[in-house]
């Protein structure tokens, strides 16, 4: 996957790399910022993903499709598509343009709208990847968990970085018996959650 990255999809990596570190140094609101994962975060992804059993593959949070550009090397690599959710109209559009730039849409779908209004539906769910607000992660996780085949892989960003607010619901799946669940000290910290 790594090996072969198409020059379209790293040349639109390095931009949104680039405008997610100026956001973070010139004070842009938080709510504007890019606010994506870092690059060995998104190989860590992968690399999960790609291995995932069969099912479905899931993105909450899209922002500008950073992190959905590593989800499509996956999804090409094991024949698959990704839905990803984006509830922010200016985020949607920087999305539409990172997908066509970097010729991912044979493979992502971008659902316009709070992921939280669609979860219930979504079965048979091998792979989701949660980096939304924090507020929503608890109902992101107590919706997705039942919807997991065995062996899938709910993975929630900001572990680390986000603890005080993440706690009761990284506390929630360490303990809950549906999953085998860690949290992996790469990026800002991933909860990694494997269905039993």
């Amino acid at each position: 996957m790594f090996h072969d990255i198409p020059r379209a999809m790293i040349d639109r990596m390095r931009q949104l790399e680039q405008a997610d570190a100026a956001d973070r140094d010139d004070g842009t609101e938080r709510m504007k910022r890019l606010r994506q994962i870092p690059p060995d975060t998104g190989k860590f992804i992968a690399l999960l993903a790609a291995g995932a059993p069969e099912g479905k593959f899931i993105e909450i949070g899209t922002s500008a499709g950073y992190s959905t550009m590593w989800l499509a090397l996956a999804c090409r690599a094991a024949g698959r598509k990704l839905t990803t959710f984006e509830l922010l109209d200016e985020k949607v559009a920087l999305a539409r343009e990172t997908f066509s730039q970097a010729g991912v849409e044979d493979v992502v779908e971008l659902v316009h709208g709070d992921a939280r209004e669609h979860l219930a539906e979504i079965s048979d769910v091998a792979f989701c990847f949660l980096d939304a607000e924090k507020e929503i992660y608890a109902d992101c996780y107590e919706a997705v968990i039942p919807n997991l085949v065995p062996g899938g892989l709910l993975i929630a960003d900001n572990a680390i970085n986000h603890a005080p607010t993440l706690q009761p619901m990284i506390d929630r799946a360490l303990a809950d018996s549906r999953v085998d669940a860690m949290v992996v000290p790469i990026g800002k910290g991933e909860l990694v959650c494997r269905k039993r």
